[in-house]
Order: C-alpha cells, then sequence, then structure tokens
C-alpha cells in the first residue's frame, strides 16, 4: 500500500513539474485528452485561400459551433461531450481567433464573418444544419440565420452579443468610461482578469492552459483591439433578427458582467420562435462554467423540436 500511495505521488509531481517547466507539451496534451473525451478530433481546411481549424466528432445531425470574442473552438469542447452522442458537432476556429488564419488586413466586422461562415459551412458540406454560438459568436449566429434562414435548422445563442436596448454590463461600462475593452489583454498577466470577468463558476484550468492562451491573447492584442472596435460598429441584431421564425434556444447566465442579462428577454420578444432559459448562478459562458446541465437543457430543446415536426 504504501508503494503504491508514493507511486501516484510521484506521479503527480511529475504531472505538476510537467505542467510547468513545459507549458506548450502539456497544454497540447491536456487538450488532446479533453477532445478525446468528447468524441472530437481537430481538423483544418483551406477555404477562400485562408486556414480554418475546427473540432468535428459524434454522429447525427450537424451542429456548428461558433466562439466568442478573445475565444476558440475549445471554450466547446466540455459540452460537446455530452452532445456527440446526438449530434455531429462542429466547433471552429473563426478566422482572427484560436488556431485559425490572421487576416490582417480583412474587416472583422459581424456581417463579414457572417461571408466567412457561409463559406466555411460550404467548405465542410453543410446545407442544412444546427447553429450554435456564444457571445460575439451567438451574434454572428443569429445574423447568419437571419440572411440565410433557410440554412438553419436551429439556433442556440448563449449569452449572444448585438442586442440594443440591453442594460450596460460591467464590460460596457468600463469600456464606456475608459475606452478600454476588458475582454483584451495586453499582457499575458491581464488573462486573469478576462477569466474572472466571463465566468462565475470557472472550471480547473491547468497552469500550461492559461499560461498558453495568456501568451497567445496578449500576442493578438493590436489585431483584437481592432476586431473589437469593429464589432462595436456593426449593425445590432434588433432589425436584423425582429420575426425571424428559426426555432431559438436562448441561454444567458443571470451573473454574467460581461453582457448583461436583460437582453435575454429583448431577444426573446424579437423572435417568432424563441425560448428562453435563465441559468442562476452562472456568467457568460455556460458551456463551460456547467457542461452537463447547458448540454441537458440543448437536448431537451431539439427533442421538443424532433416531437414537434
Amino acid at each position: 500500500m504504501k508503494k503504491t500511495i508514493a507511486a501516484v505521488l510521484l506521479l503527480a509531481a511529475a504531472l505538476v513539474a510537467f505542467d510547468f517547466l513545459a507549458p506548450a507539451q502539456a497544454a497540447k496534451a491536456g487538450l488532446g485528452i479533453e477532445r478525446a473525451l468528447a468524441g472530437l478530433e481537430a481538423r483544418e481546411l483551406s477555404v477562400d485561400g485562408y486556414r480554418v481549424n475546427y473540432l468535428e466528432g459524434g454522429s447525427g445531425d450537424a451542429l456548428l459551433l461558433v466562439h466568442g470574442f478573445g475565444a476558440d473552438k475549445d471554450n466547446f469542447t466540455k459540452v460537446a461531450r455530452h452532445l456527440t452522442g446526438q449530434f455531429r458537432v462542429i466547433a471552429i476556429d473563426l478566422p482572427g481567433f484560436g488556431d485559425s488564419e490572421r487576416l490582417l488586413q480583412a474587416s472583422y466586422r459581424i456581417a463579414d464573418q457572417v461571408t466567412r461562415l457561409n463559406s466555411i459551412a460550404a467548405a465542410l458540406g453543410l446545407e442544412r444544419f444546427h447553429l450554435g454560438g456564444s457571445s460575439m459568436g451567438g451574434q454572428i449566429s443569429a445574423s447568419y440565420a437571419a440572411r440565410y434562414p433557410q440554412q438553419v435548422q436551429s439556433l442556440w445563442l448563449l449569452a449572444p452579443a448585438g442586442v440594443a436596448g440591453a442594460a450596460d454590463s460591467e464590460l460596457f461600462t468600463a469600456y464606456r468610461e475608459t475606452g478600454r475593452s476588458l475582454l483584451i489583454a495586453e499582457t499575458p498577466a491581464d488573462f486573469a482578469s478576462i477569466l474572472d470577468l466571463t465566468m462565475s463558476q470557472p472550471p480547473f484550468l491547468p497552469h500550461s492552459v492559461k499560461q498558453v492562451l495568456a501568451e497567445r491573447a496578449a500576442s493578438d492584442y493590436s489585431l483584437h483591439k481592432r476586431i473589437f472596435e469593429e464589432i462595436k460598429g456593426s449593425e445590432p441584431l434588433n432589425a436584423q433578427v425582429a420575426g425571424l421564425a428559426v426555432p431559438t434556444l436562448i441561454v444567458w447566465g443571470e451573473e454574467d458582467r460581461a453582457l448583461d442579462v436583460s437582453g435575454a428577454p429583448i431577444l426573446q420578444q424579437l423572435l417568432a420562435a424563441a425560448e428562453l432559459q435563465q441559468m442562476p448562478g452562472i456568467g457568460h459562458l455556460p458551456m463551460l462554467e456547467a457542461p452537463a446541465e447547458t448540454a441537458s437543457r440543448y437536448l431537451a430543446f431539439t427533442a421538443g423540436l424532433s416531437a414537434k415536426q
């Protein structure tokens, strides 16, 4: 027994040392394990001459997932673990984010990302699919459904950006007062405050993963500062989605400090077929903070659609 305990402690110490001494390799290994548990594989394709990275796994109807500002495809890995049994899950890195190509001279307004998302969907062979998005990705997804309603079976909007008339959040109050976005890391040290702002119940993240993400965020500072300004100048969702009949599930954490939850009922009233679910104790990223519950809510929603059909 003592030998077994000693061996376990030695292994734990080795893993901790690996995590701190070789963060890039440790983060890659950790993400690989998380993706494997979710049944996802990392893939890459070329779209209109630029590179797009994505995760794919599972079988069934296609579910295309779009991350938020400053985030990436792995924001959906934990929740995908509960979805790949029923859906062909595809989580992409939008151009400008994650492992996809940085188009330094391109426009990143919401309408431009919608156009790119349409090209990505075509490259993936998707003709009709479920579409989900978080924050900025939710705004892009809703705009996509308004432009291409015949392609979208349903919408899953996780605290989507772009809802005019909502109360100012902590994020936008700070931006109005200082001109600085709390979602942009100028240095790696700034990344911890982004995690704190966006999640009320953050999952455990190894040191290596936080370090790799922090360094990438800081390296993207100039580009993401410009992208944030372009998104702020994009057309709000309200007029675009008014009367949109695509079945929609809106999920919003009641402790969201990045986008105020008051936007949720406004958006629900605009849409013709929307269900709203607010999550107590949850912040801006339900799929990371409560992946099993968030997935369960989505599966119940889509099961209800199937029953109606």
